[in-house]
């Protein structure tokens, strides 16, 4: 009887990604390195921490300097529950047709691995609150 052949669909680790390694309410580690306040995560690049620390702190500025990293997609998590983005923030995203995906912050860490394996320009704004 053959043996089952075992196929790998993708690699373990992509060189120079950014990976969040583990989350839980109180911290998130990307590539092993611990955070414990609200972060940007890339796809590529350094790691910042995001000066927003609860949903009600986001201001159409915070969200208007994500632009810089140039991402096709932001995911953004909202915290320990699911609160969608005002429209009226989103404005410069939607011009620059960026795409912003609201869901809670461990939902979010799921999604943005996924499509950062996928090798999608993908950027995190992760709120720990």
């Amino acid at each position: 009887m053959p043996r089952p052949v075992s196929v790998k669909f993708q690699p373990d680790h992509l060189d120079g990604v950014n990976a969040i390694s583990s989350r839980d309410s109180n911290r998130l580690a990307i590539n092993g390195q611990v955070w414990t306040s609200s972060i940007i995560v890339p796809w590529r690049g350094e790691v910042v921490a995001w000066p927003c620390r609860r949903h009600e702190d986001v201001q159409a500025e915070h969200l208007d300097a994500l632009l810089a990293w140039q991402p096709e997609v932001v995911i953004y998590g909202s915290g320990p529950s699911l609160r969608f983005m005002p429209p009226a923030l989103m404005r410069t995203l939607m011009a620059h047709r960026i795409g912003l995906e609201s869901m809670d912050t461990a939902a979010a860490c799921r999604t943005y691995n996924i499509l950062v394996n996928e090798g999608r320009r993908v950027l995190g704004a992760l709120l720990l609150g």
